[in-house]
């Protein structure tokens, strides 16, 4: 991670009940499991001691199974759920010592939402949907359709400026609720498993579509998903939540190469490791027998990327970083990697 922290949350709590902030405070409570905490208390930790930091222009992505509490965590971060303990930094900001007036503020300006249900007024055109937010923010009216107009170009739906959302298919209405979020151009766009109900080839052209939008405008984004494909596609770092907790962070190929537990080993266990792994990975240190005059390569090359190029080169191809080398990839590693199945020597 480069660069001050966009958004720093550090030992942050959310429990539901009779006296939650109670939970937090005790060493005793705090290391109950979910289940023991409900037995003993009758209170839920959603979100229990979650530390992280998002950068300036980062992917992040929230993952976990239903109940993990990723949902819980993003509604923390907007305060649209008041978290019980811990502490949540926005650019520099305490967002939980914000009064009303300065939330509303920064949820106009400095941060917008996209839900899995749209949430679009179904009597206002597309146009009016979009600009919705500028115009509770008081722009004038030639500000909003200006800006209402870019985004609808920007989100792929030039032409659908004065369709009703109900002449519009489930993608289309969720380009509205994109479009609607970028109108307002916050620094920060937080995603509550946005593509969830849409078909899967819908979903996949809307995940794309936030890859093309990411490298056009490079927003800071937290996106919340309980689909592993979803979080390796889009996600720069992955946080994967169990019962409320964090089991990993990391970068999806440190979660497929290095899991923490087995649980996320789970997780991972059918993802197309060469498809993730990169050359850091599979890697060696060269053998006195290895001729080194081979192809070079760098170390963050998927192997997926790189399986042409070993196999065809009939000896070990360099890995180099910053003109050092620091190891040999052939078609042994390379294999292993592909089939998942190591090679005998």
């Amino acid at each position: 991670m480069t660069g001050e922290a966009v958004i720093s949350v550090k030992d942050l709590w959310k429990v539901f009940g009779h006296k939650a902030e109670l939970v937090p405070r005790s060493a005793e409570l705090s290391a109950l499991s979910r289940r023991e905490l409900i037995d003993r208390t009758g209170c839920t930790a959603a979100v229990r001691d979650v530390s992280f930091d998002v950068a300036p222009g980062e992917v992040f992505v929230v993952m976990g199974l239903s109940g993990s509490g990723k949902s819980t965590l993003v509604r923390c971060l907007t305060r649209l759920i008041e978290p019980t303990a811990g502490s949540i930094i926005f650019e520099g900001e305490d967002i939980l010592a914000a009064d009303k007036k300065r939330l509303r503020d920064l949820r106009r300006r400095k941060f917008s939402m996209v839900f899995q249900h749209f949430g679009l007024l179904p009597f206002r055109q597309v146009l009016d949907n979009v600009a919705y937010g500028l115009e509770i923010r008081g722009a004038g009216k030639a500000e909003r359709i200006r800006r209402a107009k870019e985004v609808i170009d920007l989100v792929g739906l030039d032409g659908y400026e004065h369709s009703y959302p109900e002449q519009l298919s489930g993608g289309m209405q969720q380009r509205v609720g994109l479009a609607r979020a970028l109108a307002g151009d916050p620094d920060v766009l937080f995603f509550d498993e946005p593509f969830s109900a849409l078909d899967p080839l819908i979903r996949r052209d809307m995940q794309n579509e936030v890859i093309r939008l990411h490298r056009e405008v490079g927003k800071t984004m937290v996106f919340i998903t309980h689909d592993l494909s979803e979080a390796l596609k889009l996600g720069d770092r992955i946080l994967i939540m169990r019962d409320g907790a964090m089991v990993q962070c990391g970068t999806g190929d440190e979660l497929v190469g290095a899991p923490a537990d087995d649980y996320v080993r789970d997780f991972v266990q059918d993802v197309p490791r060469a498809n993730v792994l990169t050359l850091r990975w599979i890697m060696r240190l060269p053998r006195p027998e290895d001729v080194l005059d081979g192809p070079e390569l760098g170390p963050d090359v998927v192997v997926r990327d790189a399986v042409r190029l070993v196999l065809a080169a009939g000896k070990p191809v360099k890995v180099i970083e910053n003109g050092e080398l620091l190891g040999v990839v052939t078609d042994e590693e390379i294999l292993a990697a592909v089939t998942g199945v190591e090679v005998p020597a």
